[in-house]
């Protein structure tokens, strides 16, 4: 059986598997603006295209928007997603934690 959100937590490490994606996407929220495709792709040593299929890598996953302003294409980042995978991570956190401290018990009282 699946979590609830099991395929956007996927997409959101796919797309971040990248590391080409994980800058494009850095940088968009270091920046704090909407950036043009024009203005991510100028950072880059790859084509204008070839930045256009992570971004849209990038927006599948919902990490980023995009506006359409005349023929300029606006990316805004979208922290929300990280909240899954933040959820995702403390799962496992606490699972340790608390692994741990049984483990810390049992030996506590076996000494």
């Amino acid at each position: 059986m699946k979590e609830p959100h099991h395929e956007q937590i996927d997409q959101i490490f796919k797309a971040l598997a990248d590391p080409t994606r994980r800058e494009i996407f850095h940088a968009l929220v270091a920046a704090s603006v909407a950036l043009t495709i024009t203005q991510i792709s100028e950072r880059y040593e790859i084509s204008r295209q070839g930045v256009t299929k992570h971004i849209k890598i990038l927006e599948e996953a919902g990490l980023i928007t995009i506006n359409a302003h005349g023929r300029e294409r606006y990316c805004l980042p979208s922290t929300k997603p990280l909240k899954l995978i933040t959820g995702w991570i403390n799962f496992y956190d606490k699972f340790w934690d608390d692994s741990l401290s049984r483990l810390d018990e049992h030996l506590d009282q076996n000494s």
